[in-house]
C-alpha cells in the first residue's frame, strides 16, 4: 500500500508469541486462566473493600480504584489475544490497533499514578500520622484519583492522534501479541521524529516521575521507621508497605525489562515475551500480594464468600 491517509483499510498483523501451532492450545489455556484468574482476583478484591465499612479509609480507596484498573488494562489486550489464537486469525484494522493502543496508554498510565499516590498516602500515614485524617481526607483522595485520570488520557489522546497522522506501506507485522506504540511507530514510512520525541518524552515524565515520587516517599518513610524505638512498632509500620513495594518493584522491574529488551532487539518477540509479566502476571499477582499479609482484607473477603444469598 502507498502512503497516504486511506488508513481506514489498513491492516495489522498481530505475530503473537509463537508461530508453532502445537504452541497455541496451551498458550490459549494459560491465558485464558490468568485472565480469568486476575478478573476474579481484583473484583472480589474490590467487592471486600466496598462491602466492609472498616476498609472505607483512603489505603483501600486507592486498592480498590488500582484492582479495577487493572482489570481494564488486562482487558485491552488478553481478550483480542484469545481471539485471535481461537479464529486463527491475526488481523487488526487501523481503527482497533489506534484505540488499543489508546486504552493500554491511560490504564497503564494510570496504574502509574495510583502506585505513587498510594506511595504518598503510605508516608503520611507514617511520617505524620497525627495529620493524617487532616491530609488525607475523602476531598483530596477525590482529586488525587481524578487528576490520575485527567493525566493519563491526555497522555493517551496526544500519542494517539500523533499516530493517526502517519502513513504506512507494506510489510504491517507487529512481533507482538498486541499494538504496542513503539513497534507500530517503527512500521511507518512518513516522518516519526514528532512520535517519538512525544512518546519518550512522556517516558521520562509521566514514567520516571512517578518512580522518583515513590522513591522519595520511601527514602523518608525508611528514614522515618528508623527513628522508631521498639522493634514491633517498625515491624507494624514497615508491614503497612511492604504489600505495596512489592507492587511497584514488581510493575517497574518487569516494565523496565520489556524497555530494555525492546531497545537491544527491536524487531524480535523478545519484548512481546516480557511484557506479559507486567501486562497479565502483574495484575494477577496484585490480590494475592495485597491480602497475603492483610488480615483486613482476608477477613473482608472471608465475609463477602461466606455470605449467604
Amino acid at each position: 500500500m502507498e502512503p497516504g491517509n486511506e488508513t481506514g483499510m489498513i491492516e495489522f498483523f498481530l505475530l503473537g508469541l509463537s508461530d508453532v501451532p502445537e504452541l497455541q492450545p496451551l498458550i490459549f489455556g494459560v491465558f485464558l486462566s490468568m485472565y480469568l484468574l486476575t478478573v476474579l482476583g481484583n473484583l472480589l478484591l474490590v467487592l471486600a473493600v466496598s462491602s466492609d465499612p472498616h476498609l472505607h479509609t483512603p489505603m483501600y480507596f486507592f486498592l480498590s480504584n488500582l484492582a479495577l484498573v487493572d482489570v481494564c488494562f488486562t482487558s485491552t489486550t488478553v481478550p483480542k489475544m484469545l481471539r485471535d489464537i481461537w479464529t486463527q486469525s491475526k488481523a487488526i484494522t487501523f481503527a482497533g490497533c489506534t484505540s488499543q493502543i489508546y486504552f493500554y496508554l491511560l490504564f497503564g498510565e494510570v496504574d502509574i499514578f495510583l502506585l505513587t499516590v498510594m506511595a504518598y498516602d503510605r508516608y503520611v500515614a507514617i511520617c505524620h500520622p497525627l495529620h493524617y485524617a487532616a491530609v488525607m481526607s475523602p476531598r483530596l483522595c477525590g482529586l488525587l484519583v481524578l487528576g490520575c485520570w485527567v493525566l493519563s488520557a491526555l497522555n493517551s489522546l496526544v500519542n494517539s492522534l500523533l499516530l493517526l497522522q502517519l502513513s504506512f506501506c507494506a510489510d504491517l507485522e507487529i512481533p507482538h501479541f498486541f499494538c504496542e506504540l513503539n513497534q507500530v511507530i517503527q512500521l511507518a514510512c512518513s516522518d516519526t521524529f514528532l512520535n517519538d520525541l512525544v512518546m519518550y518524552f512522556a517516558v521520562v515524565l509521566l514514567a520516571g516521575g512517578p518512580f522518583a515520587g515513590v522513591l522519595s516517599s520511601y527514602a523518608k518513610i525508611m528514614a522515618s521507621i528508623r527513628e522508631i524505638s521498639s522493634a514491633q512498632g517498625k515491624s507494624r509500620a514497615f508491614s503497612t508497605c511492604v504489600s505495596h513495594l512489592s507492587v511497584v518493584a514488581l510493575f517497574y522491574c518487569t516494565a523496565l525489562g520489556v524497555y530494555l529488551s525492546s531497545a537491544a532487539s527491536p524487531n524480535s518477540r523478545a519484548s512481546a515475551t516480557t511484557s506479559v509479566l507486567y501486562m497479565v502476571v502483574t495484575p494477577m499477582l496484585n490480590p494475592f500480594i495485597y491480602s497475603l499479609r492483610n488480615k483486613d482484607i482476608q477477613g473482608a473477603l472471608r465475609r463477602v464468600l461466606e455470605r449467604k444469598p
